[in-house]
């Protein structure tokens, strides 16, 4: 969701001498040409800061030297396949300091996975090298695992060994499982309160956790922690600022990763991410910013933000960013029971209709030439529907899908930054879907700070139309503050959008188990995160049928 009355300015900011070469690089660059070559630009304003080719070719620290524990920001795991796990952690003694005190050096670090959380008997182990030129992150693709099972982790440097993370690997290509159960989570600006949601999500038993985007807010955080209204701990002033620089923002990764509640959610669950707009700027379409700047200036600012986001992230090499661009949607899956397509709805849209404000819908909005998702990634969707074998379809993305009127007349408003703003784009999708057979269809969705549940119509100006699918938005980790149960415009909405079954405006998450016949949703929210250690609570629950869409009460 868009805040108001915000500003950039790339002047204020304090540039490191990497941040000089990309501006440099910027500067030798037309507009037009820029536009045309964006990867291949930015990718040269990195060249100068990416490890040279060849294990030694860069000094190597003693970690003997290293004299303050150095895994500070904890462990994580994430995109489980059935034979490998990527497994990630990232060196940082002094985690409020540009480069987290670790210097320019590269570190080995040891690895290890067994079956059991005391490592009595360690199954794997092996080295990964942390450059300084990616932050000191370490990211380890552990192959030659056994397919639905449970592992432990943990990493070594120097004296020093980090918190052991619990993780798992997905079924059996092929396989049949009979459940699945699967936590969906999403914006948790750090000023606006506290990770109790993380920490309640720590001690579920799900399989895995979809972060559905806005991990990470560029707005400034004072001394205080904002709405945390620290009185024991004050933070320094590097973070009372908006991010801009590659700097910035890996510094704004160690504040939100130096949570307790954070590490213990990513420590005991793999993550499947995904970003939306916050990780970079708010409300960006593509190469276009939010505001007033040339799109060769944002895109170096874009290029940073995409850096430090896979630097922060348990994501594999495929996922690396080439510059300013980088391919975060794919396909995971879980035996023949769930098919997962994580999008990017961010990063290839076409700019927002109508200026970006509420709007009824328009030629704008239905030009079939605007795309939400861009024409490659559209057809990776659709074709990865005509194949599969899957049971259930998953959708994790961001914006909300469904179409939601903000009021009950014919000319009402609706979000042009969501689908409702490339109604085109949402149809072709909708038609896609269709045409694949795709029965069971769960969209999980974020950015809206409120809990929605949501029939997916084939035409959501016609009630009686047929339902293809189900959506649940899962509300927010802290952004929007505690939160209300019921919002002042809950009438309206509900009156105004008949498909909409369920509103909620606490903070929370999403929690579903899938299995052969259903899909159970329980949207499990808190009290309060103004202040830690609310008790959680299930606000409401809905089954959807396997071959039956449409939300019931459970």
């Amino acid at each position: 969701m868009a805040p108001t009355g915000r500003h950039s300015a790339l002047a204020e900011h304090a540039f490191s001498p990497h941040d000089a070469v990309m501006g440099a690089a910027a500067r030798h660059l037309g507009r037009r040409r820029f536009l045309t070559v964006t990867a291949a630009a930015a990718a040269l304003a990195f060249s100068t800061n990416l490890p040279a080719r060849g294990a030694v070719a860069a000094p190597q620290l003693d970690a003997a030297r290293i004299t303050k524990d150095p895994f500070t920001l904890g462990v994580a795991s994430g995109d489980p396949l059935p034979d490998s796990v990527l497994l990630w952690t990232r060196l940082a003694p002094e985690p409020f300091l540009e480069g987290g005190g670790m210097g320019t050096e590269r570190v080995t670090v040891e690895w290890e996975v067994a079956l059991d959380e005391y490592f009595a008997a360690v199954l794997l182990r092996g080295t990964a090298e942390a450059h300084a030129e990616y932050s000191h992150s370490v990211h380890v693709d552990v192959k030659g695992l056994t397919p639905g099972t449970v592992y432990y982790y943990r990493f070594r440097t120097g004296a020093w060994l980090s918190p052991a993370g619990r993780t798992r690997t997905a079924p059996a290509a092929g396989s049949a499982p009979s459940s699945l159960t699967l936590g969906a989570v999403a914006c948790q600006a750090y000023q606006d309160g506290y990770y109790t949601v993380l920490r309640h999500l720590a001690e579920d038993d799900v399989d895995v956790v979809f972060h559905l985007g806005d991990y990470l807010y560029e707005y400034a955080v004072n001394p205080a922690g904002g709405e945390r209204r620290y009185t024991d701990v004050v933070l320094p002033d590097v973070f009372n600022r908006e991010t801009m620089t590659l700097a910035d923002y890996r510094l704004r990764y160690s504040l939100y990763k130096s949570d307790e509640d954070l590490k213990a959610a990513h420590a005991a669950h793999p993550f499947v991410v995904t970003w939306d707009d916050h990780e970079t700027e708010n409300n960006y379409a593509g190469s276009i910013p939010e505001n007033a700047i040339p799109p060769e200036q944002f895109l170096l600012r874009r290029a940073a933000a995409y850096r430090a986001y896979w630097e922060n992230q348990p994501l594999r090499a495929a996922q690396l960013p080439q510059g300013p661009d980088a391919q975060l949607y794919r396909r995971l899956h879980w035996g023949t029971l769930a098919q997962f397509d994580i999008l990017d709805t961010r990063q290839y849209r076409s700019d927002q209709a109508y200026d970006d404000r509420p709007h009824p819908p328009g030629p704008e909005t239905d030009d079939p030439a605007r795309t939400l998702i861009g024409t490659a990634q559209e057809q990776w969707l659709l074709s990865g529907w005509q194949s599969s074998t899957a049971l259930w379809n998953v959708m994790p993305q961001q914006v909300c899908f469904s179409q939601r009127k903000f009021d009950v007349t014919a000319d009402a408003a609706l979000s042009m930054d969501a689908w409702d703003g490339y109604r085109a784009s949402r149809d072709r999708v909708v038609a896609g879907a269709k045409a694949a057979g795709v029965d069971n269809w769960l969209i999980l969705t974020g950015d809206v700070h409120v809990g929605y549940a949501l029939d997916v119509k084939e035409n959501f100006d016609d009630p009686a139309s047929a339902t293809v699918g189900t959506e649940v938005t899962c509300t927010s980790v802290a952004s929007g503050r505690d939160g209300v149960e019921q919002p002042a415009n809950w009438d309206l909405y509900m009156r105004a959008n008949p498909h909409m079954k369920f509103y909620n405006a606490k903070r929370g998450y999403v929690r579903a188990e899938l299995d052969r016949q259903s899909t159970r949703l329980d949207f499990r929210t808190v009290s309060a995160i103004s202040t830690p250690g609310a008790p959680i609570t299930t606000a409401a629950s809905f089954v959807t049928e396997a071959g039956a869409p449409g939300l019931k009460p459970a």
